[in-house]
């Protein structure tokens, strides 16, 4: 396959921004051993860069990320992909605003998706970031597009970035994969706070309105 320059020149450079994220998967302990991932589309090409599989993050480099097409066939890489390409080849395809897809096992927020239990919106900073609550995707086995045909009929419906495979873990997305990893970092926190909330009584839901007001001005009027 010939790439123009710039082609080759975003490739190079998601490369590195897609190897030194994984370093926030840890950093925020959402992650263990070898599980997780991070992924990016390459914009103006039908290609993303995505975690090989299998491979410790202490030894993540940006020449050992692989490209694959948004079918999941490798373009270029040494590696095999992670076993979430397929899923993540599906998200892109099929949502074109996204641009970077992460996935995790943090302990809060599988928690939850062990119950099968959408984490409700009881914070003002889950209200700006996801809008509402944390929904919840159906199971899916590991291996096709299975479970990305989850989390794109889960997430066509809610404000959210981030959605709870059921007996799986957080998938969360973004318009870029900073984006993305910034949700998965948060839909942690919120879980874990939502939690503990919980062992100390009811929770109060914030009303509609009040989260409907909150996100506009988060993702609209907030920051520089």
């Amino acid at each position: 396959m010939t790439l123009s320059q710039d082609v080759q020149a975003t490739i190079l450079r998601l490369r590195n921004e897609v190897s030194a994220l994984h370093a926030e998967l840890t950093r925020y302990e959402l992650v263990v051993w070898t599980a997780g991932n991070v992924s990016a589309r390459v914009p103006g090409a039908d290609m993303m860069v995505i975690k090989p599989s299998g491979v410790s993050y202490d030894d993540l480099t940006p020449a050992n990320m692989v490209v694959t097409d948004l079918e999941g066939t490798v373009l270029e890489g040494d590696l095999s992909p992670s076993s979430d390409t397929a899923a993540q080849a599906y998200v892109y395809r099929h949502l074109p605003e996204v641009g970077g897809v992460v996935h995790t096992h943090s302990t809060y927020a599988t928690a939850w998706a062990a119950r099968a239990e959408p984490i409700p919106c009881v914070l003002t900073m889950m209200a700006d970031e996801f809008g509402g609550e944390i929904p919840v995707g159906p199971f899916a086995l590991i291996g096709d597009d299975s479970i990305g045909r989850g989390i794109v009929d889960t997430l066509r419906d809610s404000n959210s970035p981030a959605v709870l495979m059921q007996n799986h873990g957080v998938f969360a997305v973004g318009k870029d994969a900073r984006s993305a990893v910034k949700a998965a970092v948060m839909c942690e926190d919120v879980a874990r706070t939502t939690h503990i909330a919980r062992q100390l009584g009811e929770p109060v839901p914030i009303p509609p309105d009040k989260i409907a007001s909150l996100f506009d001005r988060y993702q609209n009027a907030y920051g520089q």
